[in-house]
């Protein structure tokens, strides 16, 4: 693709780069305000400006330095360019949080070409054949600051949502008609990027946290003398109408037990395949309406031997705990 074909976007619309190197030189010290298009990054509106700008300015403080930033001073504060660039395959998504950095940093400006598309996978990217997906403008110990944060969460999120991918892509193949879905095993401080990317990819987030769904699990149940009835009730008194209450089962007969008691969806935890699908198709014939979800050292290779159409949910830690990442690199341009 031509590097004239591309959108830029950024709130202050400069189309000439002198107007835009000009006006950054004078208002290095301020922030751009950068919008998303919904073409490029079609989820982005999920996330509120104030609190993906708080979440990334925590990360650049774990990354800044306190005192002095030496390289800084250095390089200085001249106006150049940087660009971004894919070096592995995978899955693009994060540019959200790419953006934000460097709204954070300050004064720079960011142009997304037309090939970047969240959402959109890139097979044939590689150290060989690199992909120019953007390029950041501005004072260029703003640009440095915010390199390796920009491209760990960029990095990051991609590889959760190439991962969710491809677990997509096999139910479909499949003809299976659940969800995939991440679970709450999510990288302390990371998390909303790690949800983010498994949306990208195409596969559910689960619940976000501990208040947007009632999960009882084995714990909670023992905590509660083993009476999986009593744990679902006192749970219903104070989660209403409005939230669902999940019971993680050992047995068929818990899932019946949690489902009598007023359970929305039971998960049935570390089941054998053949067994799993066995037990889901008798608790779905007395409870159609509770949704099924299996669980438990399930993997995108052992995943196809639970689908069934009595299952709805599969869900697996591995989506947010062993992803690899996606490389990118960003270099200013000299």
């Amino acid at each position: 693709m031509a590097d004239n074909d591309n959108t830029t976007i950024t709130a202050t619309g400069q189309q000439a780069n002198g107007n835009k190197r000009r006006k950054l030189e004078d208002e290095s010290t301020t922030s751009t305000t950068t919008i998303i298009s919904e073409s490029q990054s079609p989820l982005s509106s999920l996330l509120p400006p104030p609190q993906i700008r708080s979440i990334v300015t925590q990360y650049l403080q774990d990354d800044i330095p306190s005192h002095f930033d030496v390289g800084g001073h250095v390089v200085g504060n001249t106006i150049q360019t940087a660009e971004l660039w894919m070096k592995s395959p995978g899955v693009l998504a994060g540019i959200p949080f790419f953006n934000a950095t460097f709204d954070v940093c300050g004064s720079c400006q960011i142009t997304w070409h037309d090939i970047a598309q969240e959402g959109q996978s890139y097979p044939n990217a590689s150290g060989g054949n690199k992909l120019k997906l953007a390029t950041v403008t501005g004072p260029v110990s703003h640009l440095l600051r915010g390199e390796r944060t920009a491209l760990n969460t960029l990095s990051r999120c991609s590889g959760v949502a190439t991962l969710s991918n491809e677990c997509v892509q096999i139910a479909k193949s499949n003809n299976w008609k659940g969800l995939v879905a991440g679970t709450r095993k999510t990288t302390p401080g990371f998390r909303l990027v790690e949800k983010y990317g498994l949306l990208v990819g195409g596969a559910a987030t689960h619940r976000l946290d501990l208040s947007q769904m009632v999960m009882l699990k084995d714990n909670h149940v023992w905590a509660c003398g083993g009476s999986i009835e009593r744990a679902v009730k006192k749970a219903r008194v104070v989660s209403g109408f409005s939230q669902k209450i999940e019971v993680e089962c050992q047995s068929l007969s818990e899932a019946m037990i949690a489902a009598e008691a007023g359970a929305d969806v039971v998960m049935l935890d570390n089941f054998e395949p053949e067994q799993l699908k066995k037990d889901a198709k008798v608790f779905k014939s007395k409870f159609p309406h509770v949704t099924v979800e299996a669980s438990g050292g399930i993997t995108m290779e052992t995943m196809p031997d639970y689908f069934s159409e009595d299952v709805d949910v599969i869900s697996q830690g591995k989506l947010t705990q062993g992803y690899d990442c996606v490389d990118f690199s960003l270099k200013i341009v000299h």
